[in-house]
């Protein structure tokens, strides 16, 4: 595959990408949400594939104020209703993508929102959607992951755990050294909402940098 740079310890990138299967989604998007730390993000477009590792996430739950299905089933969250496995793509602001993971069985409205990523490969592609960024600040929040990987609503509702996807959830078979390499797992408010942003649903890598929001340690 074009695009992968130079292997590097404690990283390993599979020249097939193996989406991780539909039942992983089946839970609670608060159990889903750490498991995919350290799982690959995967866009390919016409122009190249590229992606990166899952560093940092929120969950989105059932009665939860700040999710999206709370107000019931509308034209813009319908893929959230479910089936699991499937993108949520939403706008926000009228200017910016996020792209979500949707769980639990049809009707449940949850879903795990891509905070941020580790970008791997197809990186000159990512810096010429985005522009000069430091390297840590080129993935480092959902609406720099959209534009970098050209998520948009055309990709709401496709199914994440197709192998031919446009865009899938690849299982990373160096999930475990990657976590405890850039670990460990942290849970923290969600960040950005106004609404149950108390609740404790955020799930980083604590010692990756391209986190949205740095972790403080001590």
């Amino acid at each position: 595959m074009s695009g992968l740079p130079s292997r590097a310890p404690g990283w390993q990138h599979p020249l097939v990408f193996a989406p991780l299967p539909r039942s992983f989604y089946q839970p609670s998007a608060a159990e889903v949400a750490p498991a995919l730390l350290g799982h690959w993000l995967i866009r390919r477009t016409a122009e190249g594939c590229c992606g990166g590792i899952i560093v940092e996430t929120e969950a989105y739950l059932v009665e939860d104020p700040a999710s999206h299905g709370f107000g019931g089933l509308t034209a813009r969250n319908r893929a959230m209703f479910g089936p699991p496995g499937h993108a949520y793509v939403y706008l926000i602001y009228g200017l910016h993508y996020c792209v979500n993971a949707v769980c639990q069985p049809a009707g449940r409205a949850e879903a795990v929102l891509i905070r941020a990523l580790a970008p791997i490969f197809g990186t000159a592609l990512m810096r010429s959607r985005r522009g000069p960024a430091p390297a840590n600040r080129l993935t480092s929040g959902p609406a720099r992951i959209c534009q970098a990987l050209a998520i948009d609503r055309e990709l709401d509702g496709v199914d994440v755990c197709a192998p031919d996807s446009p865009l899938l959830i690849a299982q990373n078979p160096e999930r475990q050294a990657v976590v405890a390499k850039q670990g460990p797992v942290q849970v923290t408010p969600r960040i950005g909402i106004s609404k149950a942003a108390d609740r404790p649903l955020r799930f980083v890598l604590a010692g990756s940098p391209h986190l949205s929001r740095a972790i403080r340690h001590g």
